[in-house]
């Protein structure tokens, strides 16, 4: 919260001082006419001034419409700047998670980030708005109001007076009590927008598995876990309103006998009476009013603390990157050879910190040369990528490329560095040539190139060009056209290093050699790395790398793996279905 009113709404300070300051005339103008009504009746009225009436009856009614115009000006005033600076944070915000590192987004979960950028970010913006209507004149109009009792009637004050402690111990108590519920409120919406997000886009699984009714009782829990939650805190929230009702009513009663009982004595007069008890009501609203800004504040303290979680996360440009003595930064001697492109030097790495996803792994790469990772299911595949691309920072050993430990290049020009197609890669919204050039402000031609060499040529020109729209996620195309166009777009840059993890699951034998061709012949100079489950895909890569749970147990050429590697002579023998004789001479 504090970030927020200090940082962000800084810009603003002037804007805000402007809407207060006409805020407050309004305010004013409303504490006037009780007074001015309390002596029109008092002293105008039995003067029988008629000329006297009808000024004060002028002067009341500009007093109005002051206090309606100020109020309207206030009120636009005071959405503008809520507008204008939850614009900037969720600007920031958006900004800020596009850069969290891999580790941070695991931590943190996406269901909760989307969360924080809609759900946290309105109930800031419905703060900011209510504190700027709210926050001036309700104050305003209690200390005001007080002020005026006590002009009228000190003794009749003396007795509302009493009321105040008990209403400020009503708001201390239930507000410390509602921010840790409004709190955990939000973790649940987290959980309540994982499910919801993971259920429409598996909707088709759901469907085709006729698992309606089990997904309708998981999103009944967590829509049960919501409400209870939510209930918890509104009706802790909710106790302000009624008490504060209670103590004001019982005052506003004793001030009402209390008064009678003067002008019995002669010691007040009926317009002060009135007056007194129009003031009282004005206290009562701004009470109430101040009681509902802080259950709005309490939501957004909670929702404030969550953004600023994120806000004031390290970056990842600065968090991931170390700095290394100035003789680890220098290439290879030049003693031993051309400096390797890409080397891996006994990395080991962990997710979770407890047990390894990669153990002691070392090769490398020249440039242009083409490596195949293969491995079973959650063998560290895909492990391997990551830590190249800087995604996750190794816990044992190095990664160079062209000598050079990641660890000190700048992230974003080592990503540059980089074409990648990943498992489960996504198309967004648009056209084909907007997926592929992604901002890069690629020449068509460059895309159309790109799209050739992909073997995508044929498919898009059928469905009109690269300009042509496709449907969200891509739902228009098949499986293996979402595929070429990823790697289209992996392609259109000229990377220096390719990255293709699992992109030729759902391409045809004959596709995957032809687009296997392309590459040979057109990317030459580009270093490859091919994770994949297909045998067929890495036979002809200069080195290939065999993972089982996280370890090395092969890395060579085909020929020298299939005469040596138990494993891979395995998954040639149940892909290609040939013995370890044949495996050898099909090399």
């Amino acid at each position: 919260m504090k970030k927020i009113f200090i940082y962000y709404l800084r810009p603003f300070y002037l804007r805000m001082v402007w809407g207060f300051v006409i805020k407050f005339a309004g305010t004013l103008m409303d504490l006037l006419l009780p007074w001015a009504l309390a002596y029109m009746i008092d002293t105008v009225i039995p003067a029988n001034g008629r000329r006297e009436i009808l000024l004060w009856g002028i002067f009341m009614l500009v007093c109005s419409l002051l206090a309606v115009t100020f109020s309207v000006v206030a009120n636009r005033m005071a959405s503008r700047v809520a507008g204008d600076a939850i614009y900037v944070i969720r600007r920031d915000l958006f900004a800020k998670v596009m850069i969290l590192s891999d580790r941070q987004v695991d931590e943190l979960t996406r269901p909760s980030l989307i969360s924080r950028l809609t759900a946290d970010t309105y109930n800031v913006h419905q703060m900011l708005g209510r504190v700027q209507r709210l926050g001036v004149r309700a104050p305003i109009l209690l200390i005001g109001g007080i002020a005026m009792t006590l002009m009228l009637d000190r003794a009749l004050a003396g007795v509302l007076l009493t009321t105040l402690p008990l209403l400020t111990l009503v708001v201390v108590i239930v507000s410390k009590s509602s921010i840790p519920l409004y709190g955990k409120l939000q973790e649940s919406l987290d959980q309540f927008v994982r499910l919801v997000r993971e259920d429409i886009g598996g909707i088709r699984v759901i469907k085709a598995l006729s698992r309606e009714d089990y997904e309708r009782q998981r999103f009944a829990r967590i829509n049960r876990e919501v409400v209870k939650r939510e209930k918890k805190a509104a009706m802790t929230a909710s106790v302000t309103s009624p008490a504060m009702n209670v103590l004001l009513n019982l005052g506003l009663v004793a001030v009402i006998v209390v008064g009678a009982v003067r002008v019995n004595r002669g010691e007040t007069e009926v317009g002060k009476i009135l007056a007194f008890m129009t003031y009282f009501t004005i206290i009562l609203n701004a009470l109430l009013s101040i009681s509902r800004m802080f259950v709005v504040l309490s939501k957004a303290a909670a929702s404030a603390a969550r953004i600023g979680e994120v806000l004031d996360g390290r970056d990842e440009k600065v968090w991931e990157r170390i700095k290394m003595p100035e003789e680890e930064k220098q290439c290879l001697p030049a003693k031993e050879g051309p400096v390797p492109h890409i080397v891996f030097e006994h990395v080991s790495f962990s997710y979770n910190k407890i047990a390894d996803n990669l153990n002691d792994i070392s090769f490398s790469l020249k440039h242009g040369e083409t490596l195949g990772i293969i491995g079973s299911t959650g063998s560290g595949k895909t492990t391997v990528v990551n830590l190249l691309m800087g995604f996750y920072n190794v816990d044992k050993g190095r990664i160079r490329i062209d000598g050079q430990d990641i660890r000190t290049m700048d992230l974003s020009r080592l990503r540059r560095r980089f074409g990648a197609v990943f498992q489960n890669d996504v198309l967004f919204a648009g056209g084909i040539y907007e997926n592929i050039d992604m901002g890069r402000k690629l020449k068509r031609e460059q895309v159309r190139q790109a799209v050739k060499h992909a073997r995508a040529e044929d498919f898009v020109e059928e469905k009109g060009g690269i300009g042509e729209k496709l449907d969200i996620r891509g739902a228009n195309l098949s499986g293996g056209q979402k595929q070429r166009l990823l790697i289209a777009r992996a392609l259109a840059g000229c990377p220096e290093i390719l990255i293709l993890d699992d992109s030729s699951s759902a391409l045809d034998y004959r596709t995957d050699a032809a687009l296997r061709k392309e590459l040979r012949e057109h990317f030459f100079s580009t270093t490859c790395i091919i994770i994949a489950q297909r045998i067929s895909s890495v036979m002809g890569a200069d080195q290939i790398l065999v993972l089982e749970e996280g370890r090395m147990v092969g890395y060579g050429t085909h020929q020298e793996l299939a005469e040596s590697c138990g494993i891979y002579q395995e998954i040639s023998r149940s892909q290609l279905g040939i013995g370890e004789e044949e495996v050898c001479s099909a090399s």
